[in-house]
């Protein structure tokens, strides 16, 4: 059963009758939501007697499996009712866990006293579709823990402010102390999280300007190559540049980041000539691996960006992977991130939505 992590709490407020499920999977690279996940259900367990808590932790090829199995056998008479909560960071549980794994959620309805937590990173499809994890979704509740993406961020730090009685002016100035504040957290959840804790004890109930938000909230941003590339392919030049400079003073590779701007100029280079070559694009994106936001994405730039256009991109790329490995060309700046900036942005503009 897949729940939707915004309807988390609506499922564990009506458990009071049945009780909660017996056996509950977290999934998803978000730490803040996925710990705040895991408490709620921990704090609605506790208030129907699961008083005990025994966490393991799969550390390597070595771990034993036997522990966890016992742990969730070991229920006597008199004994209090137990969280047993099994954290597997690499997602990947193993041979003898796979098998571990499907035991215990085959078992799981038949366990009263015993209430299963496992919590795991982000998966891929592939790891979606092995018969432990199927196991797991198929015998208790599944819940995805999806980032929050930049352009839902303003809404989700006005939905935090609410919940400490705050809110930001209404209006354009509202807006903007929102995107502000956005700008200065994105990428760093958990820092976003006590940016907005730390306004609740700076000012009192009631509205925020922006002036208090500007003087209080910190720039607490962390970036990624990847985040990077669809900020390029969006055309947020503004965004871009911010992104870049956050790059170089967090020390990211230049190589690295080269790497994922060069990648996305070459994929649209493959589509592009798959679709002239007569083949559909829905097609051609699912045979490239493209889904998604990213899917959307070259839907939208693909059919104004012409094939010479793309050709002109990946020369650029060319004498840019020279520079970011110390070979200078004359007609392109010899310090790497100013290179980068230029070819990030030539991107950019090729991406750009087209006005009417």
């Amino acid at each position: 059963m897949q729940i939707a992590l915004a309807q988390l709490n609506q499922h564990l407020q009506g458990s009071g009758v049945k009780g909660v499920r017996t056996l509950y999977t977290l999934h998803g690279d978000e730490a803040l939501l996925q710990q705040e996940a895991a408490d709620a259900i921990r704090s609605v367990a506790r208030g129907q007697g699961f008083t005990e808590r025994m966490v393991f932790t799969v550390s390597g090829a070595h771990f034993d499996w036997g522990e966890v199995l016992a742990a969730g056998g070991s229920m006597s008479l008199f004994a209090d009712k137990q969280i047993v909560e099994i954290r597997i960071p690499s997602g990947k549980p193993g041979k003898e866990g796979a098998v571990a794994l499907q035991q215990i959620a085959e078992s799981a309805s038949q366990q009263d006293g015993v209430l299963t937590l496992v919590v795991l990173p982000r998966l891929d499809k592939a790891s979606k579709s092995t018969a432990w994890f199927s196991a797991l979704e198929n015998n208790g509740a599944s819940i995805q823990i999806d980032p929050i993406e930049r352009a839902a961020l303003p809404a989700w730090i006005a939905q935090r402010l609410q919940a400490q009685g705050q809110k930001v002016l209404g209006g354009e100035a509202g807006q903007q102390a929102l995107q502000f504040f956005a700008d200065r957290v994105e990428g760093n959840l958990l820092a976003a999280h006590q940016e907005i804790q730390k306004l609740g004890l700076l000012y009192p109930q009631g509205e925020l300007s922006f002036e208090q938000i500007e003087r209080a909230v910190l720039n607490v941003a962390r970036y990624d190559a990847f985040k990077l590339s669809a900020a390029v392919l969006s055309g947020q030049p503004v965004r871009v540049q911010r992104m870049l400079d956050g790059l170089k003073a967090e020390g990211e590779s230049e190589v690295f980041v080269h790497y994922a701007l060069a990648e996305e100029i070459r994929a649209l280079k493959r589509v592009k000539d798959a679709v002239a070559a007569g083949k559909a694009l829905p097609m051609v994106l699912r045979e490239q691996r493209i889904w998604g936001p990213r899917e959307r994405l070259f839907e939208r730039i693909l059919p104004g960006l012409s094939a010479s256009a793309i050709d002109k991109l990946l020369v650029s790329a060319h004498h840019v992977d020279g520079i970011v490995k110390g070979i200078r060309r004359a007609d392109w700046p010899s310090d790497s991130w100013q290179a980068l900036h230029r070819l990030a942005m030539r991107l950019c503009r090729a991406c750009m939505p087209r006005t009417a």
